[in-house]
């Protein structure tokens, strides 16, 4: 499979994850148990940060200009 066709399906499964964790974000506080919460929101902001550094590289991967002439 081609390099920009696997970053594209990567790209839609992290963007899947990232909704996902967002739509849950809101939930936490119904949960009125605030040691959970704040261990969940903890949870949360790390997948956050996780999420984030595969775009990251995915982003850098697409700009590295892989020519071999210099």
């Amino acid at each position: 499979m081609e390099r920009n066709v696997v970053i594209q399906k990567i790209r839609e499964r992290v963007n899947q994850i990232a909704a996902n964790v967002t739509a849950v974000h809101p939930l936490v506080p119904g949960l009125a148990d605030p040691p959970t919460q704040a261990e969940l929101l903890k949870a949360l902001y790390e997948l956050t940060k996780n999420v984030e550094v595969f775009k990251k590289q995915l982003l850098k991967l697409e700009k590295r200009d892989d020519s071999p002439a210099l």
